[in-house]
């Protein structure tokens, strides 16, 4: 089987088992997102929707959030992974988008990656997520699994993972796939123990115990 019957095969499967995939992250507006988003680096989103619903009532908009002390942000995100650091990108953000945007997100790639805390996952989740054009957000699972089933090969980076999907899957499933990939990996495709009986791409997978 080529790379590009490989693409097809895997876009025909999740198209099949998973048509509505989308975000597990709940949240109510573009700034409500990234701040999610930004909270969920090496942190489970079932983790960060306990989080958020308080955290966006303390600080509903950037200039709120902006305005806050970090301890205050602190208190709230604590029970996250790396919550210093957050604390301080999540109102070093708000404070940016305030200055720069009147408190709104912007819409591109090239001005979300500039906003503190944001990567090119984050802002690749919210080109996709939040503004509804086509992206592929590499995290942890969407690299584990592409590398796994051989979507990617060799690939020593997310951003090499990037380059190598967006080039496989047709760009009109790129946001899909990006869901497609992280949901098989946090349910059938695990980090310890992947459950291959239960996959419907074990017979195509170059890593499936058979």
């Amino acid at each position: 089987m080529t790379r590009q019957q490989l693409f097809q095969r895997v876009t025909e499967y999740f198209s099949e088992t998973m048509p509505q995939a989308s975000t597990e992250l709940n949240y109510t507006s573009p700034f409500s997102l990234l701040v999610a988003v930004i909270l969920s680096a090496q942190c489970t989103d079932k983790r960060v929707n306990t989080i958020t619903p308080a955290l966006m009532q303390a600080f509903p908009n950037a200039q709120s959030m902006a305005n806050a002390d970090i301890s205050e942000i602190f208190e709230l995100i604590k029970t996250c992974s790396y919550p210093n650091s957050k604390a301080q990108h999540l109102q070093q953000m708000a404070a940016m988008l305030c200055t720069n945007y009147g408190g709104d997100v912007p819409t591109t790639f090239d001005e979300l990656i500039k906003l503190p805390g944001v990567g090119r996952k984050t802002a690749n989740v919210m080109i996709s997520v939040a503004f509804g054009q086509q992206a592929i957000a590499v995290d942890t699972h969407v690299f584990r699994v592409s590398a796994r089933i051989g979507l990617t090969v060799d690939a020593k980076t997310p951003f090499e993972a990037e380059q190598q999907l967006t080039q496989g899957f047709s760009k009109q499933n790129w946001s899909r796939a990006h869901h497609w990939l992280i949901l098989h990996g946090r349910y059938v495709c695990k980090a310890l123990k992947p459950q291959c009986n239960k996959c419907g791409l074990a017979d195509v997978c170059k890593d499936a115990q058979h």
